[in-house]
């Protein structure tokens, strides 16, 4: 079992940035593919960005390509997520989430492990 544990969000101005964090507490999830999800009101949840386990991938939707970064620290177990130039449609709730399946297209990764979610509110 995997416990993970986001934090960093917040409320921001449009252009601004803030920096999430994602600690896994348990099984190590070093070998795991990584990635952080978001949901707005109203809408599907869907994937922002996604890292392999060794940091060698990454993948981003494009909306938020440019402007953020995902990367991972093993040694650690945690995740991270540097979102800049921040616009008032980044707003949702960001969820960290963890595949533990070997070959995983990171683009499409599946979840088995959910955090519970920091809420992001980006004012124009």
């Amino acid at each position: 079992q995997v416990q993970l544990v986001e934090s960093g969000g917040g409320l921001v101005q449009a252009g601004g940035s803030l920096r999430l964090s994602c600690a896994a507490h348990g099984r190590s999830s070093s070998s795991y593919t990584m990635g952080w999800f978001r949901q707005a009101p109203g809408k599907e949840r869907e994937i922002v960005a996604a890292i392999s386990w060794g940091a060698a991938r990454s993948y981003y939707v494009d909306s938020v390509k440019g402007r953020f970064t995902i990367s991972r620290d093993n040694a650690k177990n945690t995740l991270y997520l540097q979102m800049n130039s921040l616009k008032p449609e980044d707003t949702a709730v960001y969820y960290c989430a963890a595949d533990p399946r070997n070959g995983v297209n990171i683009a499409t990764m599946y979840p088995t492990y959910w955090g519970q979610g920091t809420q992001v509110t980006v004012s124009s």
